[in-house]
């Protein structure tokens, strides 16, 4: 899997950011509106954390804390792992493989640029797969290679 992780697997995103002190209801109603499952904790431009589905499960509704009560800051899993946009998609994946993550921001100069999820990965991958394929094909039924091509 070559590349890089900006701009061939993700680019021109909409990232949702959120302060550690939003509440857990803005960081849910902001995933769900949105269609996402993790928003990105900043403190101005500066990432302090990333809060996931997993994060609502495991550490709000499983231990009984109010969704209205509860700042990100509390809960958010804090000083994330990163990628850089030079990064490539196989690091990438196998970071997510290593430590069972679904989701990593990508940080430049400091300031997050993009949040890479294992379905873009999967994408991408999926991608080269069907162009390994088809090369393959065309090697073995003579299409496009050989001396008559």
């Amino acid at each position: 899997m070559t590349g890089k992780i900006i701009p061939d697997v993700v680019d021109n995103q909409t990232l949702y950011k959120l302060p550690p002190s939003a509440l857990v209801r803005e960081a849910a109603k902001t995933m769900g509106s949105n269609k996402v499952s993790a928003v990105l904790v900043t403190d101005g431009d500066r990432l302090v954390g990333i809060f996931t589905e997993r994060d609502l499960t495991a550490r709000v509704v499983a231990v009984g804390l109010d969704p209205d009560k509860t700042p990100l800051s509390q809960v958010m899993t804090a000083r994330p792992d990163v990628l850089a946009p030079e990064d490539s998609p196989l690091n990438a994946l196998e970071l997510m493989r290593l430590r069972h993550y679904r989701h990593l921001p990508v940080v430049e100069d400091g300031r997050v640029v993009g949040m890479v999820s294992i379905r873009d990965l999967y994408a991408v991958v999926k991608k080269q797969l069907e162009h390994e394929v088809r090369e393959r094909e065309a090697f073995i039924f003579d299409t496009g290679y050989g001396v008559g091509a």
